[in-house]
Protein backbone atom coordinates (compact mmCIF):
# COMPACT_ATOMS: atom_id res chain seq x y z
CA UNK A 1 0.00 0.00 0.00
CA UNK A 2 1.11 3.24 -1.12
CA UNK A 3 0.99 6.67 0.79
CA UNK A 4 -0.70 8.11 -2.32
CA UNK A 5 -3.95 6.01 -1.04
CA UNK A 6 -6.44 7.55 0.65
CA UNK A 7 -9.30 5.78 2.45
CA UNK A 8 -12.77 7.41 2.60
CA UNK A 9 -15.23 5.45 5.05
CA UNK A 10 -18.89 5.85 5.35
CA UNK A 11 -19.34 7.70 8.84
CA UNK A 12 -22.82 6.65 10.49
CA UNK A 13 -22.42 8.17 13.88
CA UNK A 14 -22.73 4.51 15.49
CA UNK A 15 -20.19 2.61 17.28
CA UNK A 16 -21.86 -0.56 16.41
CA UNK A 17 -23.51 -1.12 19.64
CA UNK A 18 -26.06 -3.46 19.87
CA UNK A 19 -29.39 -2.24 19.62
CA UNK A 20 -30.54 -5.19 21.93
CA UNK A 21 -29.17 -7.97 24.27
CA UNK A 22 -30.19 -11.76 25.04
CA UNK A 23 -31.41 -12.57 28.12
CA UNK A 24 -33.50 -15.95 28.82
CA UNK A 25 -36.95 -15.92 28.76
CA UNK A 26 -37.12 -17.12 32.41
CA UNK A 27 -35.66 -13.90 33.79
CA UNK A 28 -37.63 -11.11 32.02
CA UNK A 29 -39.99 -9.79 34.87
CA UNK A 30 -42.90 -7.68 35.02
CA UNK A 31 -42.04 -4.27 33.67
CA UNK A 32 -38.99 -4.75 32.05
CA UNK A 33 -38.86 -4.70 28.43
CA UNK A 34 -38.31 -7.31 25.70
CA UNK A 35 -38.54 -6.78 21.78
CA UNK A 36 -41.34 -8.89 20.44
CA UNK A 37 -42.10 -8.79 16.25
CA UNK A 38 -39.35 -6.77 16.07
CA UNK A 39 -40.88 -3.71 18.04
CA UNK A 40 -39.60 -2.55 21.57
CA UNK A 41 -42.11 -3.61 24.05
CA UNK A 42 -42.65 -3.00 28.02
CA UNK A 43 -43.73 -6.24 30.06
CA UNK A 44 -47.08 -6.33 31.40
CA UNK A 45 -48.02 -9.45 32.11
CA UNK A 46 -45.87 -12.73 32.76
CA UNK A 47 -46.92 -16.13 33.15
CA UNK A 48 -44.75 -18.98 32.75
CA UNK A 49 -46.72 -22.89 32.41
CA UNK A 50 -45.26 -26.08 34.01
CA UNK A 51 -42.71 -28.40 31.77
CA UNK A 52 -44.72 -30.41 29.59
CA UNK A 53 -44.26 -34.37 28.24
CA UNK A 54 -41.07 -32.78 26.37
CA UNK A 55 -39.48 -30.81 28.98
CA UNK A 56 -39.70 -26.74 28.18
CA UNK A 57 -41.37 -24.47 30.57
CA UNK A 58 -42.95 -21.69 28.55
CA UNK A 59 -43.55 -18.16 28.92
CA UNK A 60 -46.42 -16.02 28.02
CA UNK A 61 -45.29 -12.19 28.07
CA UNK A 62 -47.70 -9.88 27.53
CA UNK A 63 -46.70 -6.25 26.58
CA UNK A 64 -47.23 -2.79 25.19
CA UNK A 65 -45.05 -1.04 22.52
CA UNK A 66 -43.36 1.58 24.00
CA UNK A 67 -43.32 4.04 21.10
CA UNK A 68 -47.23 3.56 19.46
CA UNK A 69 -48.83 1.66 22.56
CA UNK A 70 -49.73 -1.46 20.60
CA UNK A 71 -50.61 -4.51 23.02
CA UNK A 72 -48.31 -7.95 21.66
CA UNK A 73 -48.07 -11.05 22.73
CA UNK A 74 -45.18 -13.55 22.86
CA UNK A 75 -44.95 -17.38 24.01
CA UNK A 76 -40.96 -18.53 24.22
CA UNK A 77 -39.66 -21.75 25.85
CA UNK A 78 -38.44 -20.51 29.45
CA UNK A 79 -34.88 -21.59 28.65
CA UNK A 80 -34.14 -19.91 25.50
CA UNK A 81 -32.82 -16.14 25.15
CA UNK A 82 -35.05 -13.52 24.12
CA UNK A 83 -34.24 -10.04 22.73
CA UNK A 84 -33.90 -7.06 25.44
CA UNK A 85 -33.76 -3.58 23.80
CA UNK A 86 -31.77 -1.11 25.39
CA UNK A 87 -34.06 1.79 26.20
CA UNK A 88 -32.47 5.12 27.12
CA UNK A 89 -34.44 7.82 28.30
CA UNK A 90 -32.06 11.65 28.04
CA UNK A 91 -34.18 14.76 29.38
CA UNK A 92 -33.70 18.06 26.90
CA UNK A 93 -35.15 21.28 27.29
CA UNK A 94 -37.78 22.66 24.73
CA UNK A 95 -36.57 26.13 22.95
CA UNK A 96 -39.13 26.23 20.02
CA UNK A 97 -42.48 24.32 18.20
CA UNK A 98 -41.86 24.78 14.41
CA UNK A 99 -45.32 24.53 12.82
CA UNK A 100 -44.59 21.35 11.12
CA UNK A 101 -44.94 19.49 14.35
CA UNK A 102 -41.24 19.41 14.81
CA UNK A 103 -39.49 20.61 18.11
CA UNK A 104 -36.09 22.08 18.89
CA UNK A 105 -34.47 20.93 21.78
CA UNK A 106 -31.36 21.80 23.97
CA UNK A 107 -29.12 19.36 24.85
CA UNK A 108 -26.45 19.18 27.59
CA UNK A 109 -23.83 20.16 25.36
CA UNK A 110 -25.76 23.32 24.60
CA UNK A 111 -26.20 21.96 20.90
CA UNK A 112 -29.91 21.57 19.34
CA UNK A 113 -32.27 18.77 18.72
CA UNK A 114 -34.68 19.58 15.64
CA UNK A 115 -35.39 16.21 14.26
CA UNK A 116 -38.43 15.09 17.11
CA UNK A 117 -41.81 14.97 16.07
CA UNK A 118 -44.70 16.44 18.86
CA UNK A 119 -45.95 13.08 20.89
CA UNK A 120 -48.80 11.47 18.93
CA UNK A 121 -50.42 11.28 23.01
CA UNK A 122 -52.95 13.38 23.41
CA UNK A 123 -52.62 14.79 26.83
CA UNK A 124 -48.88 15.20 27.01
CA UNK A 125 -49.45 16.91 23.09
CA UNK A 126 -51.54 19.58 24.56
CA UNK A 127 -49.65 19.51 28.44
CA UNK A 128 -46.66 20.43 26.05
CA UNK A 129 -48.09 22.97 23.59
CA UNK A 130 -50.20 25.27 26.40
CA UNK A 131 -46.92 25.19 28.61
CA UNK A 132 -45.14 26.58 25.42
CA UNK A 133 -47.85 29.23 24.77
CA UNK A 134 -47.99 30.50 28.44
CA UNK A 135 -43.67 30.76 28.42
CA UNK A 136 -43.13 28.43 30.71
CA UNK A 137 -39.47 26.53 31.14
CA UNK A 138 -40.32 23.08 29.78
CA UNK A 139 -37.93 20.39 29.94
CA UNK A 140 -39.16 16.95 27.68
CA UNK A 141 -37.89 13.76 28.70
CA UNK A 142 -36.93 11.80 25.26
CA UNK A 143 -37.32 8.09 25.43
CA UNK A 144 -34.88 6.02 22.30
CA UNK A 145 -34.57 2.44 22.18
CA UNK A 146 -33.71 0.17 18.35
CA UNK A 147 -32.87 3.87 16.50
CA UNK A 148 -36.16 5.17 17.18
CA UNK A 149 -36.97 8.40 19.40
CA UNK A 150 -40.37 10.13 21.27
CA UNK A 151 -41.11 12.20 23.88
CA UNK A 152 -42.79 10.46 26.87
CA UNK A 153 -42.59 12.90 29.43
CA UNK A 154 -42.61 16.50 30.21
CA UNK A 155 -41.57 18.62 33.58
CA UNK A 156 -42.34 21.99 34.34
CA UNK A 157 -39.25 23.99 36.06
CA UNK A 158 -41.16 27.17 35.90
CA UNK A 159 -41.53 30.46 34.06
CA UNK A 160 -39.30 31.74 31.61
CA UNK A 161 -37.20 34.39 33.43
Amino acid sequence: MSDSEEHHFESKADAGASKTYPQQAGTIRKNGHIVIKNRPCKVVEVSTSKTGKHGHAKCHFVAIDIFNGKKLEDIVPSSHNCDVPHVNRTDYQLIDISEDGFVSLLTESGGTKDDLRLPTDEALLTQIKDGFAEGKDLIVTVMSAMGEEQICALKDIGPKN
